[in-house]
C-alpha cells in the first residue's frame, strides 16, 4: 500500500511527469490503481502541514504573516472537480484552475519564509468565499498557533472592513493595500474623499496621513507609495505610532512579495498543477502532499545553505554527468 512519504518523495524526484501512471511505472510492485486509490482514500489536512513546518520557523515579535491566494492552472482540464474560472492576478484575467488561499510566515529575513496554513477555494462545495477562508485561518492563527508575530500583511482583495475589524480586535497589526476608489475622511469639514483626491506634501509622503476609513470604527495611517514608473500603492495600517513612517511601510510592503516567491516555487518544483485525477478528494490530497514536498525542499536547502531550485536541480546532476561521459543515445 502506497504511503504519504513515498508519494511526497515521488513528487520531489520526478523531473516532469507527476501522474499516477508514471509513479506506478517506476516503482516496483505498484499498480496505477494503488496510487489513485491512495489519493482518493486519504484525508490530509492543513493542520498536518503546520505540524511539519512549526519546528523550522524562526518566530519573533518582528516576524510577519502574509496572506495571499494563487491559482493552480488547469486550463486544459474539462472534467476535474474543484476547477473553476476565477480571477488570476498574475494573468490579469480569469483562468480555469483550482484556487488556494495561503498563510506564509516570514521571519523578516531574505528567503526565510514558510507556508503555515492553506485552504482550497471551492464555494460550490463549502459555500465559503476567499474572505471566509481568510477569517477562518486568521482566527486559527490567533487561537492555536500561538506565534510571537503580531503583524499580518495582505493585498486589497482581503482589505474588507470586516477583516480589518477582526484583526484590530485581536490585537494584531495589519499592513494592506487599498484600491484608489476607497473612501477616507481626513477632515470632517470636507467629508469622505477617494484616495486619489487627497493631497500629500513632502512630510505626509514620509509620515503618512491619519485618516478615517469609511465604515471602519478606528483610525488608520495611510501612505502613498509612488513607484519610479508612476504606479501608486495606497498602504494602510492600524499602527498609528509616530515611529511608523514610510520606510517601515515600504519594508512591510516588500515582505508581501515573499508569498509570491513561495507560489512560484510551489508550482515549479512540486507538480502542484500537474495532477490529472478528476475527483476533488484526490486533488486535495495531491495539493497537501505538494505543500509537504515544498517544505522538504526548504529544509534541505537550509541545511545545504542553498536555494530550493539548486537542491531540485542537483538531483539530476549525476545523471547529466553520466550521460555526457557515456551517452545512451549517440549523435549521428
Amino acid at each position: 500500500m502506497l504511503q504519504k512519504k513515498e508519494y511526497i518523495e515521488y513528487l520531489l524526484s520526478t523531473p516532469f511527469n507527476y501522474t499516477c501512471t508514471n509513479l506506478a511505472d517506476h516503482k516496483p510492485n505498484l499498480c496505477h490503481d494503488s496510487v489513485s486509490d491512495f489519493l482518493r482514500r486519504e484525508r490530509f489536512t492543513p493542520s498536518q502541514l503546520w505540524a511539519s513546518v512549526a519546528p523550522h520557523i524562526e518566530d519573533s515579535e518582528t516576524s510577519v504573516v502574509i496572506a495571499d491566494d494563487s491559482i493552480q492552472n488547469k486550463q486544459y482540464s474539462n472534467f476535474i472537480e474543484l476547477v473553476k474560472r476565477q480571477y488570476s492576478g498574475n494573468e490579469h484575467g480569469t483562468v480555469k484552475g483550482i484556487g488556494l488561499v495561503n498563510l506564509v510566515h516570514s521571519s523578516g529575513n531574505d528567503g526565510d519564509f514558510w507556508p503555515i496554513d492553506y485552504r482550497v477555494y471551492s464555494p460550490e462545495d463549502d459555500g465559503k468565499t476567499k474572505n471566509d477562508h481568510f477569517q477562518e485561518m486568521f482566527m486559527h492563527l490567533v487561537t492555536h498557533k500561538q506565534l510571537k508575530a503580531r503583524t499580518i500583511l495582505f493585498d486589497t482583495w482581503y482589505a474588507s472592513v470586516d477583516n480589518l475589524k477582526l484583526i484590530h480586535r485581536s490585537g494584531w497589526t495589519f499592513f494592506t493595500t487599498l484600491k484608489s476608489n476607497r473612501l477616507v475622511n481626513l477632515d470632517p469639514a470636507v467629508g469622505y474623499q477617494h484616495l486619489d483626491e487627497l493631497c500629500f506634501d513632502e512630510l505626509s509622503l514620509v509620515k503618512g496621513l491619519t485618516v478615517k476609513l469609511k465604515e471602519c470604527p478606528f483610525m488608520v495611517k495611510l501612505f502613498k507609495m509612488v513607484a519610479p514608473n508612476g504606479d501608486i500603492d495606497w498602504v494602510i495600517t492600524n499602527d498609528l505610532d509616530h515611529a511608523v513612517n514610510l520606510f517601515v511601510a515600504e519594508i512591510k510592503n516588500d515582505n508581501r512579495w515573499q508569498v509570491e516567491e513561495f507560489h512560484r516555487g510551489f508550482k515549479q518544483l512540486t507538480g502542484s498543477e500537474k495532477c490529472q485525477c478528476r475527483k476533488a478528494r484526490s486533488q486535495r490530497n495531491h495539493l497537501a502532499c505538494c505543500y509537504h514536498a515544498w517544505v522538504s525542499l526548504k529544509v534541505k536547502a537550509k541545511q545545504m545553505k542553498t536555494t530550493i531550485y539548486q537542491v531540485r536541480q542537483g538531483l539530476f546532476t549525476d545523471y547529466l554527468v553520466q550521460q555526457l561521459m557515456y551517452p545512451t543515445i549517440h549523435a549521428v
